[in-house]
């Protein structure tokens, strides 16, 4: 009996832009509070101690993340878009049923965080640290990353999609459901990380020489 294809199952997600939001002025943003139902527009948190707030069905647009510290903060059916940060300090940190759209992140520092029904479309980042995090339900899109670092992930249903990476970092992820098709990538780290990951023909013509060395198969 012939073996039954694998069908790689994608991510679901179900976003709906939060409505019926109040503009507020972010300078009254303060550590460890739950805001509901507001939309910041072209504020300035740079250096802001947000550690551990909680925003639930908020709007942050054109918003300058500099710094900031968001370490155990919580994004919840909320819209980030044009977030702007050279360093981004969001370790530990919860996303759920969140887009985010065209961010421009230098260092992206999302070390250990939750992240589930999360789809990040377009945009730049230059270092993307995910190493540690728990992903579920995840798309990336049309984003352009120079070094996307899944060193340690737990990655189930999570897709890049016509991104452009320099190097990719997969060293000790476990993933189920990864799809790196039409993504490209100029160097990749960690290849017993693969398992679990969903590649197309070329792609498996590029990494053929890497996997080779990796299992010491001589090719002449």
């Amino acid at each position: 009996m012939p073996a039954r294809s694998k069908t790689t199952t994608a991510p679901r997600l179900d976003f709906r832009a939060p409505t019926q939001l109040i503009d507020i002025d972010a300078a009254g943003l303060i550590a460890g509070e739950d805001r509901d139902q507001e939309r910041y527009a072209d504020a300035d948190l740079s250096h802001r101690d947000l550690t551990g707030s909680s925003f639930t069905e908020c709007e942050f647009d054109a918003v300058t993340l500099t710094d900031a510290q968001l370490r155990g903060s919580r994004f919840i059916e909320s819209l980030l878009t044009a977030p702007f940060a050279p360093v981004l300090l969001a370790a530990r940190t919860t996303w759920r049923d969140v887009l985010i759209e065209n961010p421009r992140w230098g260092s992206a520092e999302l070390f250990d965080a939750e992240m589930r029904t999360l789809h990040i479309r377009g945009g730049k980042i230059d270092y993307l640290n995910l190493r540690n995090a728990r992903l579920t339900d995840v798309l990336i899109e049309d984003c352009t990353i120079t070094d996307l670092d899944l060193g340690g992930f737990h990655g189930t249903r999570v897709s890049l999609l016509n991104c452009r990476i320099e190097t990719l970092d997969l060293t000790r992820a476990t993933c189920k459901d990864v799809d790196l098709r039409t993504s490209d990538f100029s160097a990749i780290n960690g290849l017993d990380g693969l398992r679990g990951v969903t590649i197309d023909e070329f792609q498996l013509s590029l990494f053929a020489p890497l996997l080779a060395a990796h299992l010491g198969i001589v090719v002449e």
